[in-house]
């Protein structure tokens, strides 16, 4: 299922929500960042419970081509049609949700689909995550940040970092008042052009 919003200006935002809980923690706080955004920057919003995709299968390099089915479709063009993709996903197992994770094995699919030109047209623009967890240290969400963030440098995309929210029970998130303070402004930072940490080692040696 999406949802969508009017188009209006050069920017437009793609949240995608990995949850298995419906209305749950991760979606409420990437709600509240979304609200701060101008009012005429369109958003979508997908919901991989109910747009949901089989197990990715790498046909990649072989001749038999998969069959692209609906709901993979819609997610592709709605990936390319934004400026700026919210991965919001629940911290499990100290990673993403496996709807999540299963959506970026597709763009792995997308990469090899001939003409789609799928890594030229993803470079510069911008990846964000959002993610909830019941502990308190962030740190122990460092491969989910690793998973977005070398995603986006693989693509040559922006990585706007991760919005963090602490909460288990339903709506518990809504307690963390770091958290919302954080989301009134979390869209609006800077993000840079994502490196991996090889690139970025060469370019202090320059």
């Amino acid at each position: 299922m999406t949802t969508d919003t009017p188009r209006g200006t050069d920017r437009s935002f793609l949240f995608v929500l990995g949850s298995s809980r419906p209305d749950g923690n991760t979606e409420i706080l990437a709600r509240a960042a979304a609200e701060q955004l101008p009012a005429g920057v369109p958003q979508r919003w997908v919901d991989l419970a109910r747009l949901p995709l089989p197990d990715f299968q790498d046909g990649r390099h072989e001749t038999e081509t998969w069959p692209v089915g609906e709901n993979e479709e819609t997610l592709r063009q709605a990936t390319l049609a934004a400026t700026d993709v919210v991965i919001a996903s629940p911290l499990y197992w100290y990673t993403l949700s496996a709807q999540a994770k299963r959506y970026l094995d597709y763009w792995s699919g997308w990469l090899g689909d001939p003409g789609s030109d799928f890594k030229e047209r993803m470079a510069g623009r911008t990846l964000w995550g959002v993610t909830v967890m019941a502990d308190d240290d962030e740190v122990v969400a460092d491969g989910l940040t690793t998973t977005l963030h070398h995603s986006a440098a693989y693509l040559r995309m922006r990585f706007g970092g991760v919005l963090f929210g602490n909460g288990s029970r339903p709506g518990q998130v809504r307690d963390d008042e770091r958290a919302a303070i954080r989301a009134k402004t979390f869209f609006q930072r800077e993000a840079p052009l994502a490196r991996f940490p090889h690139e970025e080692e060469a370019g202090r040696q320059q």
